[in-house]
C-alpha cells in the first residue's frame, strides 16, 4: 500500500477500538532466516499435517469416526502448535461461488446415545453442514485449543490422488487466475482471524524437464508454468488483502544443471551430463538463487517450504552410502534447499517430512533431519497425523469413538517420540510453547506471552542450545482511545502532491505518517520496525540510515497514535489497524 499526501483531515470524534485481541495479535513476519511475532519475539512453528479437505470427502479424514474436539485436545496436549490443512482449489472455488461442495463419508447420527461432532450437523440433526461451514468450525476449534493453522493447495481438483498432478492449473476448470482469485477470496475472508496465519500456495509443483510446458519450472520467465513467476503474482494478490499473512512457497522437482551451453527447458534428457538436476517433488530451490520470490510488498511474509523424505518413500541416490548429516548436505540438502536458511536469506518450513519407523535407514534419515531442523531453527509440519498415508503411515495408528468415553486415539508412540524432540518446548521444564499470545497450548503447554514473560529469560527453549532471551508480551485488554482535535486542517492538492493548510495549532507538513522505515510506503514492515526498535533498541534503534534501522525521521513518521507523544507499541498497532481498514487515515489523535 503506497500513500502520498499530507496529514489527514480529522473531525471532532471519539473512536475506541481494541488494540489487540485473539483475532489480530498473533500475526508473524520474517527477518532473515527466522520468524517473529509483532513484538519482535522469535517463534518456531512445529506442527503436523491433517489431510482430507483436499480429497473427495471435502473434510478432514476421521471426523466420521472421531470427535474433532477430542482430536484437537490431543493434538494440543501433544505439543503440536500448528496444523497444515491440505485443500483443493476446487473446494475453495465452490465456497467463493456460494455453493459449497458437500462433504462425503460423514453422516449425522440421529441416535442421541451416539453424539459425535454434533456442531457439524444442521439444525435438523440429520444432515451434515456444508464443507465451508465445517472448515470455519475447525478454525474456531483450533483457536480455542491454542493451535494455529495454514492451508496448502494440494491440487486443483478435489482428488484423493490429486498430489500426483504437476501444476496449479489445468484441472476442474482451474486456471492460474482462478487459483489466485480463490486464494485471495479466502485470505480476505480470514484477514481478521489470525488462526489461519498462512497460505502454502501449491503442494509439490513438479514435472521433469523434458515434459516442457507440462512441468513446473523455476526461472526468470513469465511463462505460465514458471512457478517462481506464478507464486510471486499470487503472493502479491494475497498480501494486497492481508499484508499479515505468511506466504509459503514450495520448490519444484527439476532445475537446469548448466551442464552445456544452449541447454533449455523441455529438451530431451541425456544419459550422461544431464541438463537437469532432480529433487523431491516441491524440494528444489536451486532456481531461487537467481530468481528469488520478491513480491512488491517486500519479503517480510515469504517462507520457503521444501519437502524432504527418506528412502522408504524412494531410494534416491544420496542414500546409496552410509549417509550422514554431512553427506546429505554435500550430496543434496545444501544446494537444493538448506542454503536458504544457512545463508540467512529467508525462513524455511519443511512442509512435509516423515515416514515409516523401520529401525533402519529411513529412521536414521528422520533422526538426522529432525536434529538438523532443531540446530538451525527450521520450522516444520510432519507428514502426517492421518493413518491412511500409504508411503509414510501416520502419527496416529487408529481412532475410534465410543459414547461416554469419547474418542480413543492410538498414537504410534515410537514415531511420536522421535518427532516430539522437534516440538517447540521450554528447555528444562518441557512445556510446549504455543503461537497464541493468550491461549495456552494444551494441558502441558503455555502461551507465547507466558513463555516470554516467565520462561524465555530463565531457561529458554530447545532452540539455539537453550539460549535464554528477553521478550515483550501483549496485553489483550489494552484499548486504544483516540480523540481528534476540533481544529481540522484543510487539504488542497497540486500536481498529485497534497499540501496541508492548518490552523495555528498545526504545523504544515507533507510527512507520510506510518512510514517508519522511510521507504515511501506504509506497510507491515513499518509496524515491524517500530516493534523491533522497542524490543531491541541497540540493534534497531536510532542509528544508521537504511530501512533496517529507525531514524529520527522514521521515528517522527511512525508516531501516529496520540501524535507527538513518542513511539510505543500503540503506534505499531495503529499502523496494523490502518492496513486492515479499521482506521481510515493516519495519524489518529
Amino acid at each position: 500500500m503506497t500513500l502520498t499526501g499530507a496529514a489527514p483531515c480529522l473531525g471532532q470524534t471519539i473512536m475506541t477500538a481494541n488494540a489487540v485481541d485473539t483475532n489480530n495479535d498473533d500475526w508473524l513476519h520474517a527477518e532473515g532466516s527466522r520468524l517473529y511475532d509483532m513484538n519482535g519475539n522469535e517463534v518456531w512453528l512445529t506442527g503436523a499435517n491433517w489431510f482430507g479437505f483436499n480429497c473427495g470427502e471435502n473434510v478432514p479424514h476421521y471426523l466420521w469416526s472421531a470427535d474433532a474436539d477430542d482430536c484437537l485436545t490431543e493434538i494440543a496436549d501433544r505439543g503440536i502448535n500448528i496444523i497444515r490443512f491440505p485443500i483443493s482449489t476446487e473446494l475453495i472455488v465452490s465456497w467463493m461461488k456460494g455453493k459449497p461442495n458437500e462433504v462425503g463419508s460423514f453422516s449425522c447420527n440421529t441416535d442421541p446415545s451416539f453424539t459425535i461432532n454434533v456442531d457439524f450437523c444442521a439444525e435438523d440433526g440429520k444432515s451434515p453442514k456444508d464443507s465451508m461451514q465445517i472448515f470455519d468450525i475447525m478454525m474456531k476449534k483450533c483457536k480455542e485449543h491454542g493451535i494455529k493453522a495454514f492451508i496448502d493447495i494440494h491440487s486443483p481438483d478435489a482428488n484423493n490422488s490429486g498430489h500426483n498432478y504437476n501444476l496449479w492449473y489445468g484441472k476442474a476448470g482451474v486456471t492460474t487466475d482462478v487459483w489466485i482469485d480463490s486464494l485471495v477470496w479466502l485470505a480476505d475472508k480470514y484477514k481478521n482471524d489470525d488462526t489461519l496465519i498462512g497460505y502454502d500456495l501449491k503442494n509439490e509443483p513438479h514435472g521433469k524437464g523434458p515434459e516442457g510446458k507440462a512441468a513446473a519450472k523455476w526461472d526468470g520467465s513469465t511463462d505460465e508454468n514458471n512457478w517462481a513467476y506464478a507464486a510471486t503474482k499470487c503472493a502479491e494478490a494475497i498480501l494486497d488483502v492481508n499484508p499479515h499473512a505468511l506466504i509459503l512457497v514450495e520448490g519444484v522437482e527439476q532445475s537446469m544443471s548448466g551442464a552445456q551451453e544452449g541447454d533449455y527447458w523441455g529438451m530431451p534428457d541425456r544419459k550422461t551430463n544431464s541438463p537437469y538436476i532432480g529433487a523431491w517433488w516441491g524440494g528444489n530451490f536451486r532456481g531461487a538463487r537467481d530468481n528469488p520470490i520478491k513480491p512488491k510488498q517486500g519479503t517480510s511474509q515469504i517462507v520457503y517450504s521444501p519437502h524432504d523424505y527418506g528412502p522408504s518413500v524412494y531410494a534416491q541416490t544420496w542414500f546409496d552410502k552410509n549417509f550422514t548429516e554431512q553427506t546429505l548436505l554435500d550430496d543434496y540438502w545444501y544446494d537444493t534447499w538448506a542454503y536458504i536458511n544457512a545463508e540467512d536469506i529467508a525462513p524455511e518450513l519443511i512442509g512435509e517430512w516423515g515416514g515409516h519407523m523401520d529401525g533402519k535407514e529411513n529412521q536414521k534419515w528422520m533422526t538426522l533431519l529432525r536434529d538438523y531442523m532443531i540446530k538451525h531453527h527450521i520450522n516444520h509440519t510432519f507428514w502426517c497425523l492421518n493413518t491412511n498415508s500409504g508411503d509414510t503411515g501416520g502419527l496416529w495408528d487408529s481412532l475410534g469413538f465410543q459414547q461416554g468415553t469419547g474418542t480413543t486415539i492410538k498414537w504410534n508412540e515410537p514415531k511420536y517420540e522421535l518427532f516430539e524432540e522437534a516440538l517447540w518446548q521450554t528447555q528444562k521444564s518441557g512445556k510446549y510453547i504455543g503461537l497464541d499470545h493468550q491461549v495456552a497450548l494444551g494441558k502441558n503447554g503455555i502461551s507465547l506471552n507466558d513463555f516470554y514473560a516467565n520462561y524465555a529469560a530463565s531457561e529458554g527453549s530447545n532452540l539455539d542450545g537453550g539460549k535464554t532471551s528477553s521478550g515483550k508480551t501483549i496485553n489483550a485488554e489494552q484499548p486504544i482511545e483516540t480523540i481528534t482535535t476540533s481544529a481540522a486542517p484543510t487539504t488542497t492538492t497540486t500536481s498529485s502532491v497534497a499540501t496541508t493548510t492548518t490552523t495555528s495549532e498545526e504545523t504544515a507538513s507533507n510527512r507520510l505518517y506510518g512510514d517508519a522505515n522511510c521507504d515511501g510506503q506504509v506497510d507491515l514492515s513499518d509496524a515491524v520496525l517500530i516493534m523491533q526498535s522497542l524490543a531491541n533498541p541497540d540493534k534497531y534503534g536510532l542509528q544508521g540510515s537504511d530501512s533496517h534501522h529507525l531514524t529520527k525521521e522514521g521515528s517522527d513518521n511512525g508516531d501516529v497514535e496520540g501524535n507527538g507523544n513518542g513511539l510505543s507499541t500503540l503506534d505499531a498497532q495503529a499502523i496494523q489497524m490502518y492496513l486492515l481498514g479499521k482506521y481510515k487515515s493516519l495519524p489518529v489523535k
